[in-house]
């Protein structure tokens, strides 16, 4: 059952940090985040491996940070969850997923894939008006 955000603050906390320039330049925040087995496909299409996502993120010039809405949870499996969000840029908006394992007691992040809402599909920068 798809549930709203206020349960899952930590998640969604998580999630956020992730987006943030200080925790994606810091290779040791992003670390704890990931799970050993992470993988990531990108807006683009690219499959990027844990190890892969963490250099990235270091090296990546520092960005504004987006907004995100439409937040909802789904426990998928006891301790599992699918969290699908929309963000958005002054450039463009994107459809994210995400599965987070909170068995540990700490979230951490599994899986997440991105996809770029075509102009005019919805979204403030994919509307027809933006």
């Amino acid at each position: 059952m798809w549930e709203p955000a206020d349960r899952f603050e930590a998640i969604m906390d998580a999630e956020i940090a992730l987006l943030r320039n200080e925790t994606r330049r810091d290779p040791t925040g992003v670390d704890a985040l990931l799970d050993t087995d992470f993988i990531e496909i990108g807006r683009s299409g690219r499959r990027w491996t844990r190890d892969e996502i963490v250099g990235a993120l270091a090296a990546e010039q520092r960005r504004e940070m987006p907004t995100t809405d439409e937040w909802l949870f789904n426990e998928i499996a006891p301790g599992l969850f699918l969290v699908t969000y929309r963000l958005d840029t002054h450039a463009t908006s994107s459809r994210h997923s995400s599965i987070w394992d909170t068995k540990s007691g700490v979230p951490r992040i599994r899986f997440h894939q991105g996809t770029v809402i075509p102009p005019g599909s919805g979204g403030p920068a994919g509307s027809a008006t933006a």
